[in-house]
């Protein structure tokens, strides 16, 4: 049974009315390939600026990968919160270092912005190479393109589903989008959605309806594999399920909770400052025309699902922008579509003025919009009090390699640290539990045991102080007090949205520890 359908078919909703282009005209596939190499530039040196992440997740990603392929570890290449795509993905860059990792993620995204440019070609819409800046300079995309967090490989995996779906390749469209959940959760629903793509789609109205719901068991192979590897690894057919996270549960509120409009609010942080403006006019556009109907869908379902999960504080949502870079290309693709439809309405004007100076014109105002729009992402990813902390934590590392102790035991409360002592993240001094518990690992622990203290992650994430530690029979080996200020110069990132707690002050203030039990 063929499940491949024309392209060239009848018109239905979501297809564009221009006739797709099937080969590479060379000039824009040039200016996207100049977009491609400035991004690909541009993120290998965000990734020596910035040698940690934002977030603590992104450490314990690439932990999760560096260390799955060991013995006794390969659990994690089927764990539920590690994502076994990602994991699969980043196991052999993992192995060279934290650096060649993220220097992986640039290349996820660089790959994502080329599948967008290649899907805003084939929609046949005006302008395409600029699909790639609409993308990269969203923000949240160039904020995680050089952390190793998973959202990336999902709009990679998410842009060439939906290519080969609307290029006629049904099948291998729903094979593609399979793997989606094995990159993030937000894949279940995707799946959910791109079934009702399969069952509306206007091209396939000859068959009949069973057996379009037949075809989309497609769109469960992804998860199928996933749990023949599971049970492959572990022997238990419910491993999925006894190792799904307890704070993803549907009555858990472990970030709490927020308005419903709170993504709305972050708008500036999910398509940027400037280029939101375009983007709510190209979703207009293509809202009341009916067009683009899978590239809308997917943007609004995963808006009214997260905000429905945040406002009523389950499955332990946290309201991060970042959820968004999932479905990025989708919203880089609508803020084109508005681009041009800005660029129409403003044709009339243009058109009264000489043919230099209208072309002249419109280049300063499109650049314009860029560069403001390229500054005000790198301040945000400038912003991101984390991100400068590695800077501290590097020179901590440093101390002790230049005044060793044998080490037999590590204890740490942010992952950076596992990640500088190359230490196995399932090995080390756990802190977990309640406080009673933490202190009383801490006195049990074996003589030769170190722990990397971060005062605010030790006080915010596990409920210890210094004073904590060193009472519990830790003599302390250093201390560091930090005053990092900002890299980059230029206006910085500012915030009036919630949840403001992710930005930094102008100069960001901590300390770090070194305990060791003698």
């Amino acid at each position: 049974m063929s499940v491949r359908l024309s392209p060239s078919s009848a018109p239905r909703a979501g297809a564009s009315a221009l006739k797709p282009r099937r080969h590479l005209a060379w000039a824009p596939a040039r200016h996207a390939l100049l977009w491609l190499a400035a991004f690909v530039a541009l993120g290998a040196l965000l990734v020596i600026l910035y040698p940690d992440a934002h977030q603590d997740d992104a450490g314990a990603h690439f932990l999760g990968a560096r260390w799955a392929w060991r013995p006794g570890h390969h659990t994690m290449l089927v764990d539920v919160w590690g994502r076994p795509l990602f994991t699969l993905l980043y196991l052999l860059p993992a192995q060279l270092g934290y650096v060649a990792a993220k220097l992986m993620t640039v290349v996820v995204c660089a790959a994502a912005a080329w599948q967008t440019w290649r899907l805003a070609e084939q929609l046949g819409l005006a302008r395409a190479p600029l699909a790639v800046p609409l993308l990269v300079l969203q923000p949240s995309v160039l904020l995680l393109s050089v952390e190793t967090m998973t959202e990336p490989l999902f709009a990679l995996v998410f842009t060439v589903a939906l290519r080969l779906h609307l290029g006629g390749r049904v099948r291998a469209g729903m094979a593609t989008a399979s793997l989606l959940p094995l990159a993030r959760p937000e894949g279940f629903f995707l799946c959910a959605l791109w079934g009702v793509w399969v069952l509306l789609d206007r091209r396939d109205a000859g068959r009949p309806w069973w057996r379009r719901v037949r075809s989309t068991l497609w769109l469960a192979a992804g998860v199928g594999v996933w749990w023949l590897a599971a049970l492959a690894i572990t022997g238990d057919p419910l491993f999925i399920k006894h190792n799904w996270p307890g704070n993803w549960a549907a009555d858990e509120s472990t970030y709490g909770r927020g308005s419903f409009w709170t993504y709305w609010q972050l708008r500036r942080e999910i398509v940027g400052p400037v280029l939101w403006v375009p983007f709510v006019v190209g979703l207009a556009v293509l809202l009341a025309r009916r067009r683009l109907v899978e590239t809308t869908s997917a943007v609004l379902v995963l808006f009214v699902l997260h905000s429905f999960l945040w406002a009523q504080g389950t499955m332990g949502s946290a309201g991060y922008p970042r959820y968004f870079v999932c479905v990025a290309p989708a919203i880089a693709v609508i803020a084109l579509a508005g681009w041009n439809a800005i660029a129409t309405l403003a044709s009339p004007v243009l058109g009264m003025l000489p043919r230099r100076v209208a072309r002249l014109g419109a280049w300063v105002a499109a650049g314009a919009v860029l560069a403001v729009s390229a500054q005000r992402a790198l301040a945000y990813v400038d912003a991101m009090p984390w991100s400068r902390d590695a800077r501290a934590a590097d020179d901590v590392h440093a101390w002790f390699r230049q005044h060793p102790r044998p080490v037999r035991q590590l204890a740490w409360t942010r992952a950076y640290a596992a990640i500088l002592f190359d230490w196995d993240p399932w090995g080390g001094l756990s802190l977990g539990g309640n406080r009673a518990q933490k202190l009383a690992a801490l006195r049990a622990a074996v003589p030769g045991t170190l722990v990397f203290l971060d005062r605010e992650a030790g006080a915010n994430n596990f409920g210890l102080a210094p004073t904590d530690i060193a009472e519990a029979g830790f003599t302390l080996l250093y201390e560091r007090h930090y005053h990092l200020a900002r890299r980059l110069p230029g206006p910085a990132w500012q915030v009036n949205e919630p949840p403001r707690w992710l930005y930094g002050e102008a100069v960001r203030s901590g300390a770090l520890y070194l305990f060791y039990k003698e």
